[in-house]
Parts: structure tokens; C-alpha cells; sequence
């Protein structure tokens, strides 16, 4: 077997299960879940009718590349969501995935050269596990970077030095953050984009959370964005990964897309050929309409915004915790460790939240998810204020 197997640490939701195992909840009160951040809103009709419509292509091997209707409708979106001025090639420079996990996983071992010295990829930290995942399966070695609430949950970049910077093949952002919810503005993303010019690295953006955002006027910039507004028409080194799941409440459906530099979604598409991960013409399909409606988006979002809304007024008033800048956590302070927090929530009130030292590493200068816990407002509204009053409960029980 592979010896960087060895090397995996146990899932976040392996270490929950160990964690609530031998707990007894209350049985008078029904289980409520913000734990996983599986989006909960019905998937909207017109893409499961899609899907139906177009079974009879299961008669028909997909292209690894998909189809070129696909291609075009994502190519439009990314046009008109971040201004990329017709800056965006569907046939070189766009490649459907079957969801964004997947392809995240799968670009790190297209991109690593092993034969380089130590190389390092990049990632935030407090940080989706697929990157740490990634890193060390195809050779590298991750490198974290802290998002602490000093530096409004955003990696400070400025901190990395020149030789870091050259060991670097591969940076991970996330953006908008999970868990934090933070948003890398555009003044940083072009000084990234420039960074990785000088040091000869790529960066892999994950804007799955891009499209639950709470100021209209101000949505999440993205990366092919900044790149092309800094004159960076073909996007060169950059590259971002974007999913319906979020986006459009269809998790099962597993489709999203990579797009960006044309050079490296090439060799990308060549590695995918061999992977074998192209995706069914129904779920094709099924995209192609999704992307292009965004009238299903706007009452998404609109749902997100009341649960958020009533989920502050309760907790606000007893824990550190705001409203995110996008996407559907909670990034919250405890007021305990969050580990012993998140058991007694368990045990004593039958909710379940995410200790955020599971979602990062120890470094040199502490655990950034410590004292911390991911709530995801995924159920439906009336559930997440039964869980706000239960966390409420919680807190002030502990401070009598």
C-alpha cells in the first residue's frame, strides 16, 4: 500500500463519533444536526426534472472534457458573476467535475512535482480536509497558514518568507472560508496572483461558498476576477473550483466545474482521462440549466439570511459570534474548551456541533480552531432556533 496512507489523520466526523460515543442525550428532545455542512433546502424541481428528462444518456459514454453546451453555460456564468469581460475560453478553459471534493483532491496530484525538493503546498488553517489530503498523498508536504480573528480569519500572507514561498508548488485558498466564512478581498488576491508568478507556484481557489453571501451589493470577489482586473487576461496560474451543491442545494447531484489558466487545465484534462471521472450526460444536463437560472439562488440565499438573522439574536447576546462575511457557518467562540463544549452540548441537549480543532492542526503558534465550534445552519429554520435556544441554555448553565 501506499506509505502517505499512514500519513492521514482521522476525519473530523471519526473524531466526533469518538467523542459523542457513550453519551446519552435527552430522549425528550429531538436530535438537531449542524454539524455537517450538507445543504438541507429542497433541491429545486426543474433540476431533478432535467435529470429524468435526459436518462436516455446512459446509453452514452460522457466526454472527460463534457459536453461543449456545458462548457458554454458554465463560461457565461463566471462572465456575468465576476466581470471577466468575455475572459473566458469554454473549450481550454473549462472542465465539468463531479463536484468540487473530487477535482480538489485530484489537482494536487496533476500538479506536485515530486522530483522538486521538499515541495510544500498551501493551505489555510483552520482548512477543508481534502487539502491536507491532497498535499500528502501525491508527495508534497502541507504547509498551514493561520486564520485568526487578529487578521479578520484570513491567512497573513505578508508573514510567509521568500523561501517558503519558492518550496511552494500549490496554494489552497477558500474563499469564501470554511469554517470561517471569510472573504479574501481583491487587494490580496492580486498580490497572491503575483506572488505566484515570482515563485513559480499555482493557485487553486475553492469558491464553492461564493453564492451565499448577505450584502447584495458586495458579493465575494473571486480569483479569475482579481486576475483578469490586475491584467491578467488568461489567467495564468490561477485556477477556481465552483459546485452546485452549495449553490444550488443539489449535493447529490455532484457537479461543479474547474476553470482558469488554459496551460494548466491541459495537463489537468490529461490527467483526468486516466483518473476516469467524466460525468454522466443526465447530470450534465441538469447543470446546464442550473447554471444558467439564478432566480433559485436569490430564494436560497433569502433562506440562509432569516436563519442567520434569528440564529444571532438568540446567541449573540451570550458568545463570540457574528455574522460571516459569506457562506452558512458559525464560526463561534466557546466558553470552554470546544471539544468539552461540543460533548455537553451532545449530552445534555441532543445538538450537534463541529469542535474547530477537528478542522485544524496544531502549529508553532497554537490551534486557530481552539475555543471554537462550526455550526452549520443547514436545517430548516424552526430547527435551527430550537438549537440556538438549546446552545443559549448551555452557555448560561455554565456561567451560574
Amino acid at each position: 500500500m501506499n506509505p502517505d496512507l499512514a500519513k492521514l489523520h482521522p476525519y473530523p466526523f471519526e473524531k466526533l463519533a469518538k467523542l459523542k460515543h457513550g453519551c446519552q442525550p435527552p430522549a425528550d428532545k429531538a436530535h438537531i444536526a449542524l454539524s455537517i455542512g450538507e445543504p438541507k433546502h429542497p433541491t429545486p424541481g426543474f433540476i431533478t426534472e432535467a435529470v429524468i428528462e435526459h436518462l436516455h444518456g446512459l446509453s452514452n459514454y460522457p466526454t472527460t472534457a463534457g459536453a461543449i453546451e456545458l462548457r458554454q453555460a458554465i463560461a457565461d456564468w463566471l462572465n456575468t458573476r465576476f466581470n471577466l469581460n468575455g475572459y473566458i475560453d469554454p473549450a481550454s478553459q473549462v472542465i465539468p467535475v463531479n463536484g468540487t471534493r473530487e477535482a480538489l483532491f485530484a489537482f494536487a496530484q496533476a500538479v506536485i512535482d515530486r522530483k522538486q525538493s521538499a515541495p510544500l503546498v498551501l493551505m489555510p488553517n483552520p482548512f477543508y480536509q481534502i487539502y491536507e489530503g491532497a498535499a500528502i498523498l501525491a508527495g508534497a508536504e502541507p504547509y498551514f497558514l493561520n486564520c485568526d480573528a487578529d487578521n479578520n480569519f484570513i491567512p497573513d500572507f505578508d508573514s510567509v518568507t521568500a523561501d517558503i514561498w519558492d518550496r511552494c508548488q500549490l496554494i489552497y485558498l477558500c474563499s469564501p472560508g470554511n469554517p470561517t466564512g471569510a472573504v479574501i478581498d481583491q487587494v490580496t488576491l492580486t498580490k497572491l496572483i503575483e506572488l505566484a508568478h515570482k515563485h513559480d507556484f499555482i493557485i487553486a481557489s475553492d469558491e464553492c461558498y461564493s453564492e451565499i453571501f448577505f450584502d447584495d451589493v458586495n458579493p465575494p470577489v473571486g480569483l479569475l476576477q482579481a486576475a483578469v482586473a490586475a491584467g491578467y487576461e488568461d489567467s495564468s496560474r490561477c485556477v477556481v473550483f465552483h459546485s452546485l451543491s452549495k449553490r444550488s442545494n443539489a449535493p447529490g447531484l455532484r457537479s461543479g466545474f474547474v476553470a482558469g489558466d488554459a496551460k494548466v487545465l491541459k495537463d489537468f484534462l490529461r490527467y483526468r482521462t486516466y483518473h476516469g471521472c467524466a460525468m454522466p450526460p443526465a447530470t450534465q444536463s441538469a447543470s446546464i440549466v442550473a447554471w444558467q437560472d439564478e432566480s433559485h439562488v436569490l430564494k436560497n440565499r433569502s433562506l440562509y439570511r432569516e436563519k442567520f438573522a434569528a440564529v444571532l439574536s438568540i446567541l449573540s447576546p451570550v458568545m463570540n459570534v457574528k455574522l460571516p462575511h459569506a457562506g452558512f457557518y458559525l464560526w463561534a467562540e466557546t466558553p470552554i474548551s470546544d471539544t468539552d463544549f461540543s460533548q455537553k452540548l451532545f449530552a445534555e441537549h441532543n445538538v450537534t456541533v463541529l469542535p474547530g480543532s477537528y478542522l485544524a492542526r496544531d502549529t508553532d503558534n497554537g490551534n486557530p480552531g481552539s475555543n471554537r465550534i462550526r455550526m452549520a445552519l443547514v436545517p430548516p429554520l424552526d430547527e435551527c432556533i430550537d438549537a440556538a435556544y438549546r446552545i443559549r441554555t448551555l452557555i448560561e448553565t455554565l456561567e451560574n
